[in-house]
């Protein structure tokens, strides 16, 4: 199709009605929110339903702040209400996007889900969770931790994710985890917990202090009720860092288990050398909070959406995600980390460039827009 014949496209984007998630399971709602429709065109039905409950909307997914639950000196765990249209069957280890509204902005992060998929519970009792730990350098981690009041209606984001345990599990697991790294493995724990499959399990955890573990008490039980699950903590601060091309001196049987680990970019790294060297690539699952990128070199640019005629001059260290949302345009996005390809677009004009590898894109390609930079003018097809 030709590029031009969809310019109508971005006129008509904010009043045409989209489909209501999970209508097919609520048709009582659905014909509602039809009745509501009829009554409120040409706004959206959204725009007036969420007068009576926020959570209604079908453009977006919602939910609310139930419950705000300290865990240590700097995290909390966020209990979170999900509204219409959130699955709760997703996979122990996945993670959701969740967006705050700050200064009048939309700010987003990702982050793992340390709750239980729920397929069971009636609607109105699920809820889900996510533990965040306040980072010095992290403006949004620090506000959810200790500024977010329960009550708040933030978006979400779909769960997504690779780092999940298959079902069953299998017979022999090993857990590596370091600091908030913890956190998709305690919703792995907690499913496995409730689907009676702690078999043989070891779980090796380092933290700084034993006041820096998260779910400590938590875990302890766990190590206690159930012969299957052996807890070996590691006090950073005093015994150093753990060595894992050492591993076999605290898991002799390393070798014959499958692998979860989650931390700091090093001890993944180093992992995943110790992992090859043996022979077992296969057998190790690792999941990587941050992104890492390049040094921005790019002088950055004038960032032109076609479909909105809208435009932005940001320097060559913004992702293009953020440009958009910065002129209230309603970007595309999955995990806002690379990763699941949810907000990838087209590249009608100029260069871009990738934050983590440095590769410049040409016209004519499509590119994910959490992990771009303007590389000079660019237009994008959004």
């Amino acid at each position: 199709m030709a590029k031009n014949s969809i310019k109508v496209s971005a006129n008509v984007a904010d009043t045409v009605r989209p489909t209501v998630a999970g209508a097919d399971r609520r048709p009582g709602w659905h014909a509602l929110r039809r009745i509501v429709g009829q009554v409120t065109t040409p706004l959206l039905p959204d725009d007036y339903l969420k007068l009576a409950n926020p959570l209604w909307s079908a453009r977006e997914l919602r939910g609310r702040v139930v419950e705000v639950r300290r865990e240590t000196a700097d995290s909390a765990t966020l209990v979170i209400k999900p509204g219409w249209g959130f699955s709760f069957d997703y996979q122990p280890g996945q993670y959701i996007g969740i967006g705050v509204l700050m200064d009048g902005r939309w700010r987003w992060r990702s982050y793992s889900l340390t709750s239980t998929p729920d397929k069971i519970a009636s609607a109105g009792a699920r809820t889900i969770a996510i533990t965040v730990k306040a980072m010095p350098e992290g403006f949004l981690s620090a506000h959810l931790v200790d500024g977010l009041q329960p009550g708040t209606v933030v978006r979400l984001a779909a769960p997504q994710g690779n780092f999940v345990l298959p079902d069953p599990a299998p017979a022999s697991v090993l857990f590596v985890t370091a600091g908030s790294g913890i956190t998709p493995v305690m919703s792995m724990l907690r499913t496995l917990v409730r689907r009676g499959q702690i078999t043989d399990i070891v779980h090796v955890h380092s933290a700084p202090t034993e006041s820096d573990v998260l779910f400590a008490a938590e875990l302890a039980t766990l190590h206690e009720e159930h012969p299957g699950y052996r807890l070996l903590l590691r006090g950073t601060r005093t015994e150093g860092r753990l060595d894992l091309a050492q591993i076999g001196d605290v898991v002799p049987d390393w070798r014959e288990r499958q692998v979860w680990a989650c931390g700091p970019e090093g001890m993944l790294n180093d992992a995943e050398r110790v992992w090859a060297a043996a022979g077992l690539p296969d057998s190790l699952h690792l999941e990587r909070f941050a992104v890492s990128r390049a040094a921005p070199h790019g002088a950055g640019g004038t960032v032109t959406f076609e479909r909105s005629g809208k435009e932005i001059a940001v320097d060559g260290a913004t992702p293009l995600m953020d440009a958009g949302e910065q002129v209230g345009i309603q970007m595309p996005f999955g995990c806002r980390m690379g990763i699941c390809q949810s907000c990838v677009v087209g590249l009608v004009e100029g260069h871009v460039r990738d934050l983590r590898t440095g590769v410049e894109h040409d016209p004519g390609t499509r590119i994910q827009t959490c992990v771009s930079a303007a590389s000079g003018d660019c237009v994008l097809d959004v």
